[in-house]
């Protein structure tokens, strides 16, 4: 039976489709974009998928759901130029793909007077293997959404909706990093260790990830092999070792990787450690402003050196 006191009021979406298909109609009619890159119904009930609508039209498809859970700043990037080759581009976010859109612009992969950004109000989605039209509470609520601080995006162009007062869920994303640091060094590497063993390099964290833009990945090259490419122990530790380096200070905390991921190696606990370190390090996180550079991007002379030893 679902507790009442903890499920979410989803008549917020409800009201997010209804004005999210009435402005991107409204975008496409008037030139402000030329498509809009948003999710329409899937082909199982209840779910959603990515969509590009360029005809006013066809905007009445666009919905917006707990089953709404792919970040859509990664069509922006040079990984789907197909996408970006359409012309001015209106995109729906969330609070977490909108911190991807200013990490994209920080780093001059996007220039914000190119983009509409429709934002949206979100109370949370779905975690993963959940059938949609199912109450969004304590067993269904994905856990990056359980202590979320961006359930309404900011700098968007226009703002949909407005999140209900939501019941406090268990954290259990704090839960696990607590536990990850109370562990011993040797304790942890086995932890990792037993995780990545699992990995069979489909490198589908990859593929979802926004900030994953480069054309080519070094991690793909024999000459010089940066990284070896088979499934094997050594292997992948370097690979997710790199990504999460690659990824620090960076990660929008969107857990599309972890959510990818078929083998279910918790991808996201290990780029919150990254985001935690950087933070008490250096007083940086990921956020709505677009930054230029983060701190294992540039040098500063005031910079804590106490790691030399």
């Amino acid at each position: 039976m679902t507790n009442t006191a903890h499920t979410i009021d989803t008549a917020l979406y409800d009201a997010v489709t209804d004005a999210l298909r009435a402005e991107a109609k409204k975008v496409l009619e008037s030139g402000t974009a030329a498509a809009v890159i948003g999710w329409q119904a899937g082909r199982r009930r209840g779910s959603a998928v990515p969509a590009i609508v360029t005809d006013p039209a066809d905007a009445g498809k666009l919905i917006f759901s707990p089953s709404c859970v792919n970040n859509l700043a990664l069509y922006l990037t040079k990984a789907k130029k197909e996408v970006r080759e359409k012309g001015t581009l209106a995109v729906v976010a969330k609070g977490c793909d909108m911190k991807a859109l200013a990490g994209l612009m920080g780093e001059n992969q996007l220039k914000r007077d190119d983009i509409y950004i429709i934002g949206v109000a979100c109370a949370g989605v779905y975690g993963p293997a959940v059938q949609g039209n199912a109450p969004l509470d304590d067993s269904t609520l994905a856990r990056k959404c359980r202590e979320c601080a961006a359930e309404l995006p900011e700098g968007a162009d226009v703002s949909l909706g407005t999140v209900p007062r939501r019941p406090a869920f268990t954290p259990h994303e704090a839960a696990e990093l607590a536990r990850l640091e109370a562990m011993t060094p040797a304790e942890r590497w086995a932890f990792w260790k037993e995780h990545f063993s699992r990995c069979i390099r489909c490198y589908a964290c990859r593929q979802v990830c926004p900030f994953c833009y480069c054309e080519q990945c070094l991690c793909d090259r024999n000459r010089p092999q940066a990284v070896e490419t088979t499934p094997r122990p050594a292997g992948n530790m370097a690979w997710h070792m790199v990504r999460a380096m690659h990824l620090a200070g960076r990660c929008a905390g969107c857990a599309e990787c972890e959510r990818a991921c078929p083998m279910d190696i918790p991808l996201n606990l290990l780029n919150r450690k990254m985001a935690k370190e950087l933070k008490e390090l250096y007083g940086h996180e990921a956020g709505f402003q677009a930054k230029e550079k983060g701190p294992l991007a540039e040098y500063r002379e005031d910079d804590d050196q106490s790691f030399i030893k």
